[in-house]
């Protein structure tokens, strides 16, 4: 009779061991999908540099370098293609800003350069009394889009992915000194 309980005993305590490594994984399994869950990436614009001036009267080109900042919270590194950010101002295009191919490592903060191009001719046709008024009160409000597209890898997974991301920023014209801004961005997981 003792050899038939310490026999059953075992089953039970191979059963225990059983569901208690059960357990241990899902509990992992849940903490990693929990921890794991993408974020939004966040940009900040840091700061507008002038590299070159054109003036062909009526028209003025500018040449600019934004210098942003940019934080990947998630828990693993992201690849993204090139892309063009769309630069509006009183709700019309103004020019553009060239974002190159790369990369960011997991829980990351970087500075990317980007060579932006404003058409001083959208400016002089359509917006001058606008401008100047904002000229002399040193406030203008200029709005920026752009989506940029990438792969996340995670041991063998590579998922695509999307960022839309929409800034309205408050600029000093004649310093190019960033006042205010406000960044929205959604990233979209591609699963398919």
């Amino acid at each position: 009779m003792n050899q038939t309980m310490s026999t059953s005993r075992r089953k039970d305590t191979n059963w225990s061991w059983k569901s208690a490594l059960i357990g241990a994984a899902s509990a992992t399994a849940a903490a990693a999908i929990i921890l794991g869950k993408p974020r939004d990436p966040t940009f900040h614009l840091v700061s507008i540099t002038l590299n070159s001036f054109k003036l062909n009267l009526p028209v003025v080109d500018a040449e600019l370098i934004l210098t942003v900042h940019v934080t990947n919270p998630n828990l693993v590194p992201i690849n993204y293609s090139s892309t063009v950010m769309s630069i509006f101002y009183d709700g019309s295009l103004l020019g553009s800003a060239q974002v190159h191919a790369g990369s960011q490592p997991a829980k990351s903060c970087q500075l990317l350069r980007l060579p932006a191009r404003l058409d001083g001719l959208e400016l002089v046709s359509h917006h001058v009394t606008r401008f100047l008024s904002d000229l002399a009160r040193r406030e203008m409000v200029m709005d920026a889009t752009v989506e940029i597209s990438g792969t996340v890898r995670l041991l063998w997974w590579a998922h695509g992915f999307n960022v839309h991301v929409e800034s309205h920023v408050v600029v000093d014209p004649v310093f190019l000194d960033v006042i205010d801004q406000e960044n929205r961005s959604q990233l979209d997981l591609i699963l398919a």
